[in-house]
């Protein structure tokens, strides 16, 4: 549907005034009374399991509120970690840009208002005409030749929302900044996210490190002791060479371990916003155990993850979509009005006679579109249905996501114990083995056999460490880090 409607007024007399009134009561009572075109909203329902799977082999419920809301890094009592994470919101490229695109999004919102207001214009001007003499209805002597022409009109238009087409564009830019300002959240869940997952590697591969370099210390002792065994003839050149080989094969993993520390410290730096050439964190092993996260419950999920709330407002923005189109099929109504000035003499142009108008109402109303129409309103019903899947997939995820970090919580707290178990073995096995070296008993091949399984063991219980704090991590991801649907703007 489309029209316009176009008013004019003049003081000079009372119809232009009284008409364009008429004109203003008339476009108030189609904003007032217009109907609105389109399904209602309604947000389609999601299956949401009465409780997590894992939460009956893992631990009692816990109190919500031990997770930090926003800062819920803060839970790991890491000073360096929080420091961190505190210049992401700072500094981060990635969540600026983010920013700036719900920024746009809200702009969007006040262009599809001013949809609602007549648009007016104006302008001046000024001319000076010649007349041909030649042309059809110049009168000689009647016809002045040479005139002079000052105007300053002004024109309004405006397209009464009869049905609902500006209010339903309007219900969809809110919908869509309101889900770009998810996207914002789930941008910066993510980027602190991805800092405490790097951090924690980090520190991982620092304990990993301190292991190694006190390995190849041991290494260098039991070397010399059987160096000193050898020149006394109590060992062989080949237990030398072994002790030798398994003390720079040591050395080297100590080395290597710096390859991996390096690209988790340049990842930290870019996400705090800085060059690598000039950032650097200072060795720091991990020590802590994860916290103990509350999940909550999984229904909470639907409040609790900006991804889920803003793929459901883009469900609604489908919705209004369609309105839009299903507004194409009613007639468009367009009220025009123009008024102004105009005379030949400059001193005389904001005088009663020389005031103009005029106003008038358009009806458009399309007959024949082969079908246009009607496709478009199919292809945005279409689209509203991808976004339901959409949600119901998101949410899925969301449960998934969850159910891994709470299962790979409480199998690695189970594996932990066992591993540790087994270094206590180890070790005890390399003291008794060392002893029985020192002894004479065995030659150095056990040694270097249970210095092995040693140091497999208490690598492996370093890495379930860190596995643990990683997922932990990424638990608090999945639940939402601390945020929720309320802090969506009301734009």
């Amino acid at each position: 549907m489309s029209g316009r409607f176009r008013f004019e007024f003049s003081r000079e007399t009372n119809f232009p005034r009284k008409a364009a009134c008429a004109a203003l009561g008339l476009g108030a009572a189609f904003v007032l009374f217009g109907c609105t075109v389109g399904p209602n909203y309604v947000r389609p329902p999601a299956d949401a399991p009465v409780d997590y799977k894992e939460l009956g082999n893992w631990k009692p419920a816990q109190p919500s509120d031990q997770l930090a809301k926003g800062k819920w890094w803060e839970v790991y009592e890491d000073p360096q970690l929080n420091a961190l994470e505190e210049q992401i919101e700072v500094s981060n490229q990635s969540l600026k840009a983010s920013q700036e695109q719900f920024a746009q999004a809200r702009a969007a919102i006040q262009i599809s208002r001013s949809n609602y207001y007549p648009t007016v214009t104006g302008n001046a001007s000024a001319a000076r005409i010649h007349v041909s003499s030649n042309e059809p209805l110049f009168v000689h002597g009647s016809t002045k030749p040479d005139y002079s022409d000052y105007a300053i009109p002004i024109d309004a238009s405006w397209e009464p929302d009869l049905w609902g087409r500006v209010r339903r564009t309007v219900e969809a830019s809110r919908s869509e900044a309101q889900a770009t300002a998810a996207d914002l959240a789930n941008v910066s869940l993510s980027l602190h996210a991805e800092l405490a997952l790097d951090y924690f590697q980090l520190r991982g591969l620092d304990a990993q490190k301190d292991l190694l370099d006190s390995t190849v210390i041991a290494y260098q002792k039991a070397l010399d002791l059987t160096q000193n065994r050898y020149k006394a003839g109590l060992a062989s050149a080949v237990d030398v060479a072994q002790a030798e080989t398994q003390l720079k094969t040591t050395q080297a993993q100590a080395i290597d371990v710096g390859v991996n520390r390096a690209a988790f410290e340049h990842a930290i730096a870019v996400l705090v916003g800085k060059p690598p050439a000039q950032f650097s964190l200072p060795n720091s092993p991990l020590r802590a155990a994860p916290p103990a996260i509350p999940p909550g419950l999984p229904s909470d999920l639907l409040e609790r993850r900006p991804d889920i709330a803003a793929s459901e407002r883009r469900m609604q923005e489908s919705n209004a979509q369609i309105g839009v189109a299903k507004s194409a099929y009613y007639p468009l109504i367009t009220l025009t009005g123009a008024g102004g000035f105009e005379s030949g003499v400059f001193t005389t142009l904001i005088q009663g006679p020389s005031g103009l108008w005029s106003i008038g109402a358009a009806a458009t109303e399309t007959i024949f579109d082969a079908g246009k129409r009607h496709a478009v309103t199919q292809q945005s019903e279409a689209a509203y249905r991808q976004s339901i899947d959409n949600y119901r997939q998101t949410v899925l995820t969301a449960f998934q996501e969850v159910e891994d970090n709470l299962a790979a919580l409480r199998i690695l707290n189970e594996e932990e114990v066992v591993q540790q178990s087994a270094v206590t073995s180890a070790e005890h096995s390399l003291a008794l083995s060392n002893n029985r070296y020192k002894g004479g008993i065995v030659n150095y091949l056990e040694v270097i056999t249970a210095q092995n399984a040693a140091l497999s063991d208490e690598v492996t219980e370093v890495g379930i460490q860190t596995r643990r704090m990683t997922a932990s991590v990424l638990l608090v991801k999945a639940i939402g880090g601390g945020w929720n649907v309320s802090q969506i703007p009301h734009v």
